[in-house]
């Protein structure tokens, strides 16, 4: 067995005999937790984050479980506001629409999030990709004008808000759910994890994928946009369109999006709509869902 196979091989039992250890002593740790752990305990085995994330998904492949039946829990990142009551076991509930700009923090314990009681009287789920727009958005109240609940991961979706979303699509699976991204590769991809999954995650890619509906940006808001706001794609963006691309679970329309976006060479960021004042944003939304303008 070369040397390289043969830590890795090692690496899947460190990793395993520290979960194990967690789970003895009924504990829960994040990925980033673990890793300065087995950086203390086997040195030479773990030299980077990178190492640990890749020998989990070996493991999780191997027993086909779940990171959290490991003791694995994902770190607190995600945000919920608007129209619903979040309710956890022997607590009082929390009106989400009283948060403000802050919002509600997503509890990286997916046991916690499972037990989560749940009320709401909105009428759609919008999952936004950055934090500032989800912000304006609460704090402009956008729920009260659009009977919704917001929701974001700040970026690149971890699991907590992912099992979270995957939650109330199946709590309120009339309600649909409206992604808000960036009009270039990355924002595609941030919509397709939601969507379809994150192939990173091995077995557990699909666990949480909900049937997320692109509601901007899109190729005919750039309309709305002026062209000096448009910004030119990085090498980095070009490496996810290509990955994008070579993925068979893309729809059409969104090959068509992507496709432009590459011809072009430009990108747009939702902050470009501001162009048309702060309060601008609101009333994109609310007439791109009055029109049902979501594909």
């Amino acid at each position: 067995m070369k040397a390289n196979a043969t830590k890795a091989f090692i690496r899947v039992w460190k990793v395993m005999e520290m979960c194990f250890e967690i789970l003895i002593q009924d504990k829960r740790v994040t990925q980033r937790e673990l890793f300065y752990k087995l950086l203390c305990d086997s040195p030479h085995y773990f030299s980077s984050q990178l190492q640990v994330n890749r020998t989990i998904q070996d493991v999780v492949a191997l027993l086909r479980c779940s990171r959290y039946s490991l003791g694995i829990m994902a770190s607190r990142k995600g945000l919920v506001a608007g129209r619903i009551l979040l309710q956890e076991p022997n607590q009082e509930a929390v009106d989400c629409s009283a948060c403000g700009s802050s919002g509600y923090a997503i509890s990286g314990d997916l046991n916690l999030l499972e037990s989560l009681s749940m009320k709401t009287d909105a009428r759609y789920i919008v999952v936004v990709e950055k934090h500032a727009i989800f912000q304006r958005l609460a704090e402009d109240n956008v729920f009260n004008q659009i009977p919704s609940i917001l929701l974001t991961a700040k970026g690149y979706p971890d699991i907590a808000t992912r099992f979270l979303l995957h939650r109330m699509s199946r709590a309120f699976p009339d309600l649909p759910i409206l992604a808000l991204v960036d009009w270039n590769p990355a924002g595609l991809a941030i919509l397709s994890t939601y969507k379809f999954g994150s192939i990173g995650m091995g077995l557990e890619a699909y666990r949480y994928a909900c049937n997320v509906k692109w509601l901007g940006l899109r190729g005919d808001d750039l309309q709305l946009i002026p062209q000096q706001s448009l910004a030119p794609l990085k090498p980095r963006d070009l490496q996810i369109a290509r990955s994008l691309i070579s993925s068979t679970i893309l729809r059409d329309n969104y090959r068509q999006e992507l496709a432009v976006m590459m011809q072009s060479g430009q990108g747009a960021e939702i902050e470009a709509l501001y162009f048309n004042g702060y309060d601008y944003l609101v009333k994109y939304l609310a007439k791109k869902i009055v029109q049902a303008n979501y594909i």
